[in-house]
């Protein structure tokens, strides 16, 4: 399956490979760390500098910097826009690197610290806010993939201010009545506002690319953002005022748009040409399943008293299953072609050159993926049922796993 052409011709490849490679160490190293700190998470400490440390690097070293890699090559796809300044990227890739890197170090280290870093963090994500910002507005029309990526844009900004203020009350020992509620708010922006967004907006362009679907209807993707925009509003002030009535419905709109996505997504897959689908793709498919799953999870369980024991558990399969696998199956995807775009679209008809599905060997995808899966699904259990050997079996899973697919993937650039 070939994106356009011009896919690799808008970005310079080095821009979005910078993001994707840091990204593919940082997603390493956070399920290391997690390895070793099984223990911690089993009693239930999900609140202590090393799995703070472990979540941010996972979050923002990982699924961050990855999105935003992604971003600087889909988004001229996606709005047929060139980059506002390809330089000033390069630049932010370095300041956000190394806030990132400071910042997940002083929370394992020395919590009440982390300020300077994740100010250095914040200046980061506010250069890619401003480059986005910049590319979007050349958009000639926008349309309602601008409203996904825009407003996932802005929950970014408001999950790192919060994020900010949290290290701010820690270190000066303010905000206690607030903090709880704040770090709900964090979450909720961070994991369904900007992740979900994102990946709902990203994948309208991909899926129809993947499968080859024409003819399909959009009037969906209105419902989507509406339901699921208003989810996260009403859920916000539920979090802010301490509503639980609130929750249950800033849950329920949440779950009818991501159940309309997933019917959407169906839609345009029925209205494919391509007989068979690619097997990361297929993957990425299978995660948008077990968000909705997870999402369904989560509504029924606020109304039992067991809501507030599962909530670590689902976040952390929700973050797993729905966004690392969604990301994981886009990029054995789109790397092979931006390094085969860059290496050999100039030689076509010239010599012999690589087919892209030479480029990465797929065999790998269907063990690797299933294992992934089975390891998140063991941990999951793990932390539900509080048995500490399960989650040491299934986090090790995961550990060899994840390294195995960002050798896959690092290993592209050899061919």
């Amino acid at each position: 399956m070939m994106l356009p052409q011009n896919m690799g011709s808008e970005t310079n490849v080095k821009l979005p490979f910078s993001f994707i490679f840091f990204s593919l160490i940082a997603l390493v190293i956070s399920q290391i760390i997690l390895l070793f700190n099984g223990d911690l998470l089993i009693g239930g400490s999900f609140r202590i500098p090393s799995i703070w440390s472990a979540a941010h690097i996972l979050v923002l070293g990982w699924a961050l910097m990855v999105a935003m890699g992604a971003m600087y090559q889909l988004v001229p796809v996606a709005f047929l826009t060139k980059i506002w300044n390809e330089k000033f990227g390069f630049l932010q890739f370095f300041v956000t690197a190394f806030g990132i890197i400071g910042f997940a170090s002083s929370l394992y280290g020395s919590p009440q610290n982390a300020i300077i870093p994740g100010v250095l963090t914040l200046i980061g994500i506010l250069m890619f806010l401003f480059q986005m910002m910049m590319t979007l507005k050349k958009q000639t029309k926008p349309n309602i993939l601008t409203a996904f990526v825009g407003t996932a844009l802005f929950c970014l900004f408001i999950t790192i201010s919060m994020g900010i203020t949290l290290i701010y009350f820690l270190k000066s020992g303010s905000g206690a009545g607030t903090y709880q509620a704040l770090f709900k708010s964090h979450l909720l922006m961070g994991v369904t506002g900007w992740f979900t967004l994102l990946i709902f907006g990203f994948s309208y362009k991909m899926v129809p690319m993947f499968s080859l679907s024409h003819g399909f209807p959009m009037i969906q993707a209105r419902y989507v953002y509406g339901f699921y925009a208003a989810g996260l509003l009403v859920t916000l002030i539920a979090f802010l005022t301490g509503s639980g009535l609130l929750v249950k419905l800033g849950l329920f709109s949440l779950l009818v748009g991501f159940s309309i996505f997933s019917w959407h997504i169906r839609i345009i897959v029925k209205k494919r040409l391509k007989k068979k689908l690619d097997k990361p793709f297929s993957f990425a498919l299978a995660a948008i399943l077990f968000g909705n799953i997870i999402h369904l999870a989560a509504f029924i369980l606020v109304w039992t008293h067991s809501f507030s024991s599962v909530i670590g558990p689902l976040i952390y399969a929700y973050i797993m299953l729905w966004i690392v696998l969604s990301i994981v199956g886009y990029l054995f995807k789109i790397v092979p072609f931006l390094w085969w775009t860059f290496k050999y679209s100039k030689e076509m008809g010239k010599q012999s050159v690589p087919t892209l599905k030479e480029m990465m060997n797929e065999k790998l995808v269907q063990p690797l993926f299933s294992l992934f899966i089975l390891g998140v699904l063991i941990v999951f259990s793990a932390l539900t049922f509080k048995i500490t050997l399960l989650f040491t079996i299934g986090q090790l899973i995961l550990s060899v796993v994840l390294v195995m697919i960002a050798i896959s993937i690092i290993s592209v650039l050899k061919k």
